[in-house]
């Protein structure tokens, strides 16, 4: 338990510059401060294991950030702290609960999550860098810089809605660079108001503040923020007499036409958005190395990339779109032209030096382009059930994950006692061979139920039907993992993607290691598997 004794919140300073803002907008004067009793002191050791170290500075909502420590890890940490815990605390507890179950490169690893009654906290990976409204107060970003920071933040949207879940405090402040160049989303605080699609739109306000160093959305300051706050924290977007934005392109010279169009279409309430994979598949496709970006001035100026390849069809439309029928109808044409264009969330651990790979621009003169790869669905040449520890009762019926009817699949038994197949054996699963070796660019699995976890694996064997084959083929799979593993997932349908781009697959296996509950016990069933590739 805390000290009653120690410096009251007004005297507690700020230590050297401020690196986590990430948990919201850093407080100002206004911001709230509320304390029940003693404050936090350096040195004191929480739940018997993460020590505090310095004091950084409070987010907007009053909560304290301090550098600390995990003493049994010894690895630095950020403890964000409120004042009382309880009822008041929950929703900054579930929130954090539900950010610990996604893994991702772009978004802050989330360790533990306690409530003292009087006190709650939260503690998360240490980040050394700025937040993006910390790094915009320099002038805004260049147009190349701000398309990484948006891959960054769609891509770790994407891995969150793959779980069914909703991120819902997509900020300048939640965006954090590290000193290392990784991007980072951090602090889900979602509520009933939330959707994923105000998620993906808030990417919008992300690009519009990277681009301009203006926030869009000051009529509405950020969560947290107390009356006046977020317009305090943040410029305002330059408006018309009618009160509507100013796109990039005039706030200041430089922005292409295409990705001034990108961000203006995800700010507009009447143009439906795309999904977050979509986002982060086209973001991707432009996220090129600097030296390889140019302005194209033939015609309109667009966001182009001397890759070999041609532009988005986004990107030839020179302008803003002011028919809701025309940009529904490019919406439409851009999932489909993308579903496959690269792969989501991948585990590049730095966006802006892990560009994703593009087509050659060296062919010799008068040589014609070269046409780009087809990526669409790949046909499933055989399916069998993996159970090397099963009485091989559960293993017909696996050619119905690949017929192309979600209504009927393969499905487990019912287990009784624990989801853990009712701890009779670690996990069966679905392998797959796909005929031939393919680039992959994801595989999708849609099951029966919510509430299972799982995980992909590759490999290059094909072991002999049987117990034993099974555990050998196992044994050689595991040691190469597709993505992150999907733990407690809240959907019915699991989207791997993380596939590396200049290597081949011909055989997947799909490792189920909990069931859902289902009629008093615990039953999954696989309903269909579609793999994207060429």
């Amino acid at each position: 338990m805390p000290s009653s004794a120690g410096p009251s919140i007004d005297t507690i300073t700020e230590g050297g510059r401020v690196t986590q803002v990430g948990e919201g907008q850093e407080a100002e004067e206004s911001a709230p401060q509320v304390m029940t009793f003693g404050a936090p002191t350096a040195g004191e050791i929480l739940a018997e294991r993460y020590e505090l170290v310095e004091h950084i500075n409070n987010d907007s909502a009053g909560r304290l950030v301090w550098r600390g420590v995990d003493v049994i890890l010894r690895r630095p940490v950020a403890v964000v702290l409120r004042y009382p815990g309880g009822d008041s605390a929950t929703e900054m507890l579930q929130g954090a609960v539900a950010a610990s179950r996604v893994i991702h490169p772009n978004l802050v690893g989330v360790y533990d999550a306690i409530d003292e009654a009087e006190r709650a906290y939260v503690v998360r990976e240490w980040v050394d860098g700025q937040s993006l409204r910390e790094l915009v107060t320099d002038g805004p970003l260049d147009p190349a810089r701000a398309t990484t920071i948006g891959n960054a933040v769609a891509s770790a949207l994407a891995a969150v809605h793959a779980t069914g879940m909703v991120h819902g405090n997509v900020h300048p402040g939640t965006v954090m660079i590290s000193d290392d160049g990784r991007v980072v989303l951090a602090d889900a605080r979602t509520d009933g108001a939330d959707s994923q699609q105000s998620d993906v739109r808030a990417i919008g306000g992300v690009l519009y503040f990277a681009l301009t160093g203006h926030w869009p959305h000051a009529e509405a300051p950020l969560r947290g923020a107390t009356a006046g706050h977020g317009r305090a924290a943040i410029p305002d977007a330059v408006r018309d007499a009618a009160g509507a934005i100013a796109a990039p392109r005039q706030v200041r010279a430089g922005v292409p036409a295409y990705l001034d169009d990108l961000t203006m279409d995800l700010l507009d309430a009447e143009i439906e958005p795309p999904s977050s994979d979509v986002l982060a598949a086209e973001l991707a496709r432009l996220d090129v190395p600097a030296d390889e970006q140019f302005l194209d001035n033939a015609g309109p100026l667009r966001f182009a990339a001397d890759t070999g390849e041609e532009p988005s069809p986004l990107a030839a439309a020179g302008g803003r779109k002011v028919a809701i029928g025309i940009a529904s109808l490019l919406a439409v044409a851009l999932v489909g032209l993308l579903i496959g264009i690269t792969a989501l969330g991948g585990g590049d651990d730095d966006p802006q030096t892990n560009p994703v790979a593009a087509p050659s621009s060296n062919a010799p003169a008068g040589d014609a382009t070269p046409a780009a790869i087809t990526v669409g669905p790949l046909k499933i040449s055989t399916a069998r059930i993996i159970d090397p520890e099963g009485d091989r009762t559960e293993v017909r019926n696996a050619d119905k994950v690949h017929d192309g009817d979600e209504d009927e699949g393969w499905e487990t038994q019912t287990y009784r006692g624990r989801a853990n197949f009712g701890n009779l054996k670690k996990g069966m699963g679905v392998w797959i061979d796909l005929g031939g070796e393919h680039t992959v660019k994801s595989v999708q699995v849609l099951l029966s139920a919510q509430g299972a976890s799982a995980q992909l694996y590759a490999g290059t064997t094909n072991r002999p039907s049987s117990s034993s084959g099974d555990a050998q083929l196992f044994a050689d799979y595991k040691k190469t993992a597709i993505g992150q593993p999907f733990e407690e997932h809240g959907g019915t349908k699991m989207t791997f993607n993380g596939f590396n781009a200049d290597q081949k697959y011909r055989y997947l296996l799909f490792w189920i290691t909990e069931l859902p509950s289902s009629d008093g016990g615990y039953k999954l069933g696989v309903q269909e598997i579609t793999v994207q590739g060429s």
